[in-house]
């Protein structure tokens, strides 16, 4: 008796009302003879036509050889003969869609939820014990970090934080080009400059690598050298080769981690071409003859067999190429950290290279490829145009956040926040800004930052959403100095607001955006969430001591609180207290 008590609870508490309200359609499709299909449920725009819709009768009509209405009415009808009891009432609508509403008390306990779970809202266990890495931002030593990083890694971190949620493991994983003819044009500039000192800033880096980059397309003996100086960072058989790449591999790393430190990241492994690199060149040669073939003095893989195309694994001069060692990193990775799952961020433009790539780790180590996953987005464009590091022509990480941080600053003129706090503040700001700028779109798509828009305290922008929030904590602070307490009541349905009808949804968000890597259905419900919570502070005083209900509207800011700050960190968005 016991256990059978104890499996009610469990379902009780973990089957979601989606999954009621399914199984009620399911339940009525079996009663009426009728087979099921996929069903399918959504909340309507307009929250007047109900919580919940579907479309199953008008999907289901036409092999019934019904009218979808008419379907759609015998369903309910079978429905209501055993309704459940967190509906309140269900109507058929234009052609036949299924529409539920939810009764108060869902909304009000799904409030008591929230206060109770605070910052573990919305997880859930759908990836429970998977390990899952991510890899991604994936810069190159000796170059400044640049725009493109930056979409990188919002777009990673955001997938790790949302997986994470989602009750996975998750190794962050960041792979770094710390050999290769980049870094070869950079070391052979310093060196013909006779400028070398112990300590480089990663500006001077990154324009000693547009001169070598520039130098090398020039004359074929420039050519020869950096190939020269290229091979020596490979064997380490120059000392003042070394000294110099040591210097500036020191420099690159260091301000990387501070550009980690700003966007909120936090690696727990680093992998570098010069270990995957000797790796990878081994499991080409071992496989030279049957998966790659020689040519002209390369080792190439050809792609056409495949319906693909060629690429150089090993070139001419017997160096393994970024294929080689990426294919090294995936049995390196996997050593590493035993992955379930291995996510992979990049950009668009490497989308045929990595068809190629997972084509060979699926001939070699099959198990690993399937269970590597490629997520490609487009690239982050100002509206001056696209970038260039090697012609020095760069738009640099820090320079862009910098840019923004100084637009805020100019609007941070007034307020309750100290001098000494506003840069702080600022730039959290133009993070979250350039954050949200990303996330918000669908992944793969082009994105052009606009100043004015993506600064906005008001409408589709970061800054909205950590206004939001702060205008909450500062209700929440008076609600405490006027000493009223949250408190959950029993309402009335003409009582219900948007807002309530909006927070619960979370958790459907978290899955979703898990299941499908996406960030940006976190980034379109907190807007969505945030006008509602904005709508409801203009409608009337929230702390009155006159108001009976004040002491909920109290309760409900709090859950708003809540779920905000869960959902802009999963986006990588700082919550602030203040702005």
């Amino acid at each position: 008796m016991f256990y059978f008590l104890a499996v009610i609870e469990y379902y009780k508490t973990y089957m979601t009302i989606r999954e009621t309200l399914k199984n009620s359609i399911k339940t009525a499709l079996l009663t009426l003879h009728t087979e099921g299909s996929k069903i399918s449920l959504e909340h309507p725009e307009d929250l007047s036509h109900g919580d919940y819709s579907s479309n199953i009768a008008m999907v289901l009509a036409k092999q019934t050889s019904q009218k979808p209405r008419e379907l759609a009415e015998k369903i309910v009808k079978e429905i209501l003969k055993k309704k459940p009891k967190e509906v309140s009432k269900i109507e058929v609508a234009g052609p036949g869609f299924i529409n539920f509403f939810l009764v108060p008390d869902f909304f009000t306990s799904h409030i008591k939820d929230i206060l109770k779970e605070g910052e573990k809202f919305g997880n859930n266990k759908n990836f429970n014990k998977q390990k899952i890495t991510v890899e991604y931002t994936d810069p190159n030593l000796f170059k400044e970090f640049h725009i493109g990083h930056l979409m990188d890694n919002a777009i990673g971190e955001s997938i790790a934080r949302i997986v994470e949620l989602n009750g996975a493991k998750v190794k962050r994983v960041c792979y770094q080009g710390d050999v290769g003819l980049h870094v070869a044009k950079t070391v052979w500039a310093i060196k013909k400059s006779e400028e070398f000192k112990k300590t480089m800033s990663a500006y001077e880096l990154g324009q000693f690598y547009a001169k070598g980059a520039k130098a090398y397309e020039t004359t074929d003996n420039i050519k020869k050298e950096i190939v020269e100086v290229n091979k020596k960072i490979y064997d380490k058989s120059d000392k003042e080769i070394n000294k110099i790449y040591d210097a500036g591999r020191k420099a690159s790393l260091e301000y990387f981690e501070r550009i980690y430190k700003m966007l909120g990241t936090k690696f727990d492994e680093y992998f570098f071409e010069s270990q995957t690199g000797p790796f990878g060149k081994e499991i080409v040669e071992k496989n030279t003859g049957r998966i790659f073939e020689k040519s002209d003095g390369a080792i190439i893989f050809k792609g056409e067999n495949y319906g693909l195309h060629t690429r150089v694994f090993i070139n001419s001069e017997g160096l393994p190429t970024y294929e080689a060692k990426e294919l090294g990193l995936s049995k390196i990775k996997y050593d590493r950290t035993k992955y379930d799952k291995s996510i992979i961020i990049a950009g668009n433009d490497i989308n045929e290279y990595f068809k190629v790539l997972l084509k060979t780790m699926s001939l070699i180590f099959p198990d690993l490829a399937s269970k590597t996953t490629h997520i490609s987005h487009g690239m982050l464009r100002l509206p001056s145009g696209k970038m260039s590091s090697r012609t020095g022509d760069v738009i640099t990480a820090m320079s862009l956040l910098n840019d923004i941080e100084s637009k805020v600053l100019e609007k941070m003129t007034e307020g309750e926040i100290p001098e000494k706090e506003k840069k702080g503040i600022a730039e959290k700001i133009a993070v979250g800004a350039l954050k949200y700028s990303i996330l918000k779109q669908v992944t793969g798509k082009d994105i052009i930052f606009d100043f004015d828009k993506s600064l906005s305290f008001e409408g589709d922008s970061g800054p909205y959403l950590q206004y939001s929030y702060a205008r909450a904590r500062s209700i929440l602070r008076k609600a405490k100095e006027e000493g009223v307490k949250a408190k959950i009541l029993n309402l009335n349905p003409s009582e219900i607001t948007e807002l309530e009808k909006i927070i619960y949804r979370f958790p459907e968000v978290v899955e979703r955006a898990g299941h499908e890597y996406s960030p940006h259905y976190i980034a379109s419900y907190l807007i969505e969430l945030s006008s509602s919570f904005n709508n409801f502070y203009a409608k009337g005083k929230i702390v009155d001591k006159k108001d009976k209900n004040s002491p909920f509207k109290v309760a409900l800011t709090e859950a708003f609180s809540i779920v905000m700050k869960n959902g802009l960190n999963l986006l990588g968005i700082q919550a602030l207290e203040r702005m």
